[in-house]
């Protein structure tokens, strides 16, 4: 396990990368999707960045342990002891993925989003004031660790520099003179451009300012090996339909003392040791904010992929990702009328993000393009980071490719040569924007029988739910 999250990088050529393979089988490698001129193709799923198909490995452990679901926790039926054993050994092998300490809780959430706001609501209220405690955090950051501070905590949000070195200097100097902060949030690579600030520094400076650090791992944990132990983090949360596990369940990692005094996350059975009219006993540990039937299934699952992950040789899933990664990075820098974003130019190892635009072509359109014409799947809009791509000149959006441990080189080559047709030939079909949303115009595609769908745009009322698209003119 490393003692910091910057890797050297392979060297290697950024040639061709059709032969390269993925390091680890996922549900749906082999589905077909249709076009709109009437062919159907593989699917390039190049969206992994926002949610990852599952593991093979996953699907199957899920599928084995479902017929002994049964409650947790309380239940005197041999279904419901193996039900609470399984959820329990979950909450191990998931707390040893990212190298926890032996006196680090380890608590089942939602997601990323969820573990967050939990821990903000524990940060302790500042001794000498009264007030809420302060919370140091990047302009760079996903909303979901930049909301929670602002709303449940004393947020300073600093600005980013161009570079790593100077941001490192902002930090350390803001830790310095503008004290004390009680937490240092951190992302452990940015969902925008797969780019971090070295681990070892922030850490080394929160420390000595008597601040915790609490790293957002979610596009990180899923791409690197991570210790909480080795790096001093205090506190990692990751997503399980990031890490290959979309079932439902995230974590929150970390020192047991703010999250045994604080605010318990939900009220309700299970997170109570004694109830009366006049007033509540609350557990400590995990079982303090997690009230409710919690997500068994989600949890093997994520046990299950980090099992899986765990055993593949780290350098194997590096040198896999750095060659997708510097193709796409190069391969796209050499098409005339697209733009790479870049956080910080002296950034190193970077997980497998590459954000883009193309000039002439709204994001949402470019999205739509490759879908519809070339069966690839890629994001678009802001990335619920809207900071960040408003300070980099980009706040009308971009196109987000992403690659993770499924991913063949061919689909990277596919998009090259898509976008590329995009510059050079332009869209074959006609499109417009439908409730914000760009589409085909007549759309021609067939939906999958047998899940009730009556088209492709059945939630397109709803907006962009998350605040990540922007809004198109």
């Amino acid at each position: 396990m490393p003692t910091t999250l910057q890797h050297a990088s392979p060297t290697y050529s950024p040639a061709r990368v059709d032969a390269v393979a993925p390091v680890l089988p996922v549900v749906g490698a082999d589905t077909r999707v249709p076009l709109v001129d009437g062919r159907w193709v593989p699917y390039a799923n190049l969206d992994v960045a926002a949610s990852a198909p599952a593991l093979e490995a996953v699907e199957a452990r899920v599928a084995r342990v479902l017929p002994l679901y049964a409650s947790v926790h309380r239940g005197a039926g041999y279904l419901s002891q193996v039900s609470t054993a399984l959820y329990e050994q979950a909450r191990t092998v998931i707390g040893e993925f990212v190298g926890s300490r032996d006196d680090d809780v380890v608590i089942i959430t939602r997601n990323t989003t969820d573990s967050l706001n939990l821990l903000a609501r524990c940060v302790p209220d500042d001794a000498a004031t009264g007030r809420p405690g302060r919370v140091l955090v990047l302009d760079v950051e996903h909303h979901a660790n930049l909301l929670p501070w602002q709303r449940d905590t004393d947020a300073t949000v600093l600005t980013g520099a161009p570079s790593v070195a100077e941001t490192l200097d902002l930090v350390r100097a803001e830790l310095r003179d503008s004290g004390p902060y009680a937490l240092v949030a951190i992302t452990g690579a940015s969902n925008v451009t797969g780019e971090s600030l070295p681990i070892a520094p922030v850490v080394a400076a929160a420390h000595a300012a008597g601040a915790r650090v609490v790293l957002d791992g979610a596009q990180l944990v899923p791409h690197r090996p991570f210790s909480l132990a080795q790096t001093g983090v205090d506190y990692v949360a990751f997503s399980g339909h990031k890490t290959y596990a979309p079932y439902g369940a995230g974590a929150l990692v970390g020192r047991r003392d703010w999250l045994d005094a604080g605010r318990p996350h939900l009220a309700g059975g299970g997170a109570v040791r004694r109830v009366r009219v006049t007033g509540t006993a609350w557990h400590e540990g995990p079982a303090r904010h997690e009230a409710g039937s919690p997500n068994v299934i989600g949890a093997v699952a994520l046990a299950a992929a980090a099992e899986t992950l765990g055993a593949v040789d780290p350098a194997e899933l590096a040198v896999h990702e750095a060659l997708l990664r510097d193709r796409l990075v190069v391969g796209l820098s050499e098409i005339d009328r697209v733009q790479v974003v870049r956080a910080w130019a002296d950034a190193v190892d970077p997980v497998g993000v590459v954000t883009f635009t193309v000039t002439g072509y709204d994001p949402g359109l470019v999205a739509a393009y490759l879908s519809a014409e070339h069966g690839i799947g890629v994001r678009d809009g802001r990335f619920c980071a809207h900071p960040l791509l408003g300070r980099l000149g980009f706040d009308a959006g971009a196109v987000r490719a992403s690659v993770g441990v499924g991913t063949p080189g061919s689909d990277v080559e596919r998009l090259l040569a898509a976008v590329r047709s995009l510059c050079e030939e332009g869209p074959r079909a006609q499109y417009d924007v439908v409730d914000g949303l760009w589409v085909v115009v007549d759309d021609p595609r067939p939906v999958p029988e047998g899940l009730g769908l009556t088209g492709l745009l059945a939630t397109a009322a709803l907006g962009d739910p998350t605040g990540c698209t922007p809004t198109v003119p």
